[in-house]
């Protein structure tokens, strides 16, 4: 059925349109206390053998929402009550930015893929502090991804991490330190050791307790991503996740620019997750996202090392059932091949 509404209803819209569309409806449904605990009942991971702990944080379930869907922290409940075990939100600047110009969400649905340059667009850390900080009805794990403002020069990129850091870190379950979105002029510069060593361990110090993640790029050379994750593990990174949106138009139609995420992006992310597990083994969290589309691409990736695996184009042509889908059908395929927990899956592949 949203297969069908999704073909021939909502592709005849602009994409950010019935992007927002949503946020409103979920935003509503936050307002709802009974009907959220309803769903989220119905819906959220309840099998224990789906349970998994990272960075000292207990997860529900492996598979949750990645970053860019929920900008502003404006519906964390209802994403959780759709069966998502974790919602990282934001991107989010330490000021609020609008953003590029429009149009710039573009759907491939050949390729089930997603092409965006959206630039940042958010309301700004105090804003979604001020949501975070308000008390919740349903449990649910948050991660908060912080990028840079655009505005700002590469070389006070560090002061304007700690500053989003300072005011969000007390209030994310994990942190996320974004260096790899393609649509901030300058940002994946970043990505860069010598310029990476040092933002990375100035937000650290400022988020304490809170566990520090760093996003990576799918687009890094082989020996850059074996370097960010040998930093990752000198800094005592809480983990990386891999991997952010491609420049690469490889195997798509459109030459639009901006950040390709979705079905095309799978092998690359794969490998990239491959390539870290090889290096740090279980020193480091991995988080993998990039093309997850399947119960058969979380399972693959939970083999491959990934303790925790994200999707967020899925979700756009997976409807509002997907996550619960996944969860149901990880539970089944665990049982049937004899394992109690989770847990007894990830990296044993790349054993």
């Amino acid at each position: 059925m949203y297969r069908i509404l999704l073909t021939r209803v909502l592709s005849r819209f602009d994409a950010e349109t019935v992007h927002h569309l949503t946020i409103r409806l979920l935003r509503i449904l936050a307002l709802l206390p009974i009907g959220k605990r309803i769903l989220h009942g119905w819906l959220a991971p309840r099998d224990e053998a789906l349970r998994v702990q990272a960075f000292g944080v207990h997860f529900p379930g492996p598979f949750g929402l990645a970053a860019g869907f929920d900008k502003n922290a404006q519906c964390v409940e209802p994403l959780a009550a759709l069966g998502f075990g974790h919602v990282e939100v934001g991107t989010i600047t330490a000021h609020a930015q609008p953003g590029n110009a429009r149009p710039r969400l573009f759907r491939l649905v050949p390729e089930r893929a997603i092409i965006n340059r959206m630039g940042f667009n958010n309301e700004g850390a105090a804003k979604a502090a001020k949501r975070l900080k308000k008390p919740r009805s349903l449990p649910v794990v948050v991660g908060v991804n912080i990028g840079k403002t655009k505005v700002v020069p590469e070389d006070e990129a560090a002061l304007d991490y700690v500053a989003s850091a300072r005011q969000l870190a007390p209030l994310a379950d994990y942190l996320v330190v974004n260096v790899s979105s393609p649509n901030t002029p300058g940002l994946r510069n970043l990505q860069a050791v010598e310029l990476l060593r040092p933002l990375l361990t100035q937000v650290k110090d400022v988020a304490g307790r809170t566990p520090l993640l760093v996003k990576i790029a799918p687009d890094l050379a082989d020996e850059d991503v074996d370097e960010v994750a040998q930093l990752a593990v000198e800094l005592q990174l809480a983990g990386i996740i891999a991997t952010n949106t491609t420049i690469s138009r490889k195997n798509v139609s459109s030459t639009e620019q901006g950040g390709l995420s979705g079905r095309p992006l799978k092998e690359r992310s794969l490998e990239v997750l491959r390539r870290l597990h090889a290096k740090v083994g279980d020193r480091l969290t991995l988080v993998s996202v990039g093309g997850v589309e399947s119960v058969d691409d979380v399972w693959e990736r939970l083999l491959a090392g990934a303790t925790l695996v994200q999707g967020y184009t899925g979700f756009i042509y997976g409807g509002p059932l997907w996550p619960s889908r996944i969860n149901r059908r990880l539970s089944r395929r665990l049982r049937r091949h004899g394992y109690t927990s989770i847990t007894q899956v990830i990296g044993r592949v790349a054993d």
